[in-house]
């Protein structure tokens, strides 16, 4: 029988947990609750406690398995297998990860940014195709990514690579980012960049558009309200959304040009809109792309959603 592989996508809020196939099919998910108190001390005991569990339940060994794959916030090292620095965590003091599982379990681990193993995913077995030229942008509350070409992440000198949020797009009236710079692609393109960009086109709109009373009156404006109020031809979300497309567009312009992957990837809750929000920005990305680029690279919408943790973390067993 063949060997199977444990993924794990490690949260703020929960952990999820896989075995798969070498395939990358999925035979089995769970998730358990992420405790995060005396500093996060007791999340690798928990995860550990839960895959042994699994194991007597299911008649399992780790013969059975090729090794354990996981994402984690904060700062990697992947040679030592530690992680500092994830505080939604609690994790001030570096973690020493890979040490306990393989102390405990008795199999390979490997380890990675949980950004860098869901961009791992969509290449693997989602929207990339399995194409060694990929790059992995996800628009949620921030913009994060992960760069993967020749089959390799790409993850810099001080493991930066692939900050895609952080490409400064923005130099009429920059927003402030939470970086430290301004103009920052997250500050207009990620959900709270949508409502940056609402406020300030609200600003100097004059007519009678529903989301300028929305913003009069008041009320919570979330982006998935604006690409609704877009999609019905209200005149002051349209404006927001093509500022939107123009920024993404550009941006993936120019990483394309660096880069010219197979596919860019846009995934996270923002591209929920869908092909609509495809559409805007495939139009700006095909206007400022050089020809070769632009018959080359496609932009297209990731297909995992949060499968796409435990797939890429699986995947790390693999390289």
């Amino acid at each position: 029988m063949s060997k199977k592989i444990i993924g794990i996508d490690l949260g703020g809020t929960s952990v999820k947990l896989a075995i798969l196939t070498t395939a990358g099919d999925i035979q089995e998910k769970w998730s358990i609750k992420t405790n995060i108190l005396d500093e996060g001390s007791h999340i690798v005991p928990d995860i550990i406690e839960s895959i042994k569990h699994r194991f007597e339940t299911h008649g399992l060994t780790k013969d059975d398995f090729l090794g354990i794959g996981m994402g984690s916030p904060g700062v990697i090292d992947t040679e030592a297998g530690t992680v500092i620095g994830a505080y939604n965590l609690n994790w001030k003091t570096l973690q020493l990860v890979k040490k306990q599982f393989e102390t405990e379990l008795g199999l390979p681990f490997f380890i990675d940014n949980d950004a860098n193993v869901a961009a791992l995913g969509e290449q693997w077995v989602g929207a990339g195709e399995n194409n060694p030229d990929v790059v992995f942008m996800t628009l949620g509350t921030g913009v994060g990514g992960g760069v993967i070409a020749a089959g390799n992440l790409i993850r810099g000198v001080k493991g930066a690579g692939g900050e895609l949020g952080h490409i400064t797009v923005d130099f009429e009236a920059p927003f402030a980012c939470t970086c430290g710079k301004k103009g920052c692609l997250e500050t207009v393109a990620s959900a709270t960049g949508i409502v940056n960009l609402t406020r300030r086109y609200a600003e100097e709109y004059a007519g009678d558009a529903k989301l300028k009373q929305m913003i009069d009156d008041g009320q919570e404006v979330t982006a998935k309200d604006v690409f609704d109020l877009a999609k019905e031809g209200d005149d002051l979300a349209l404006t927001v959304y093509r500022h939107f497309s123009d920024y993404l567009g550009v941006a993936c312009a120019n990483i394309a040009a660096v880069l010219n992957p197979a596919y860019i990837v846009l995934g996270g809750g923002v591209s929920a809109a869908g092909e609509f929000l495809l559409e805007g920005v495939r139009k700006v990305f095909a206007e400022n792309s050089f020809p070769q680029i632009k018959e080359s690279t496609q932009l297209v919408l990731a297909t995992l959603g949060n499968d796409a943790g435990v797939l890429g973390a699986a995947s790390l067993v693999l390289k």
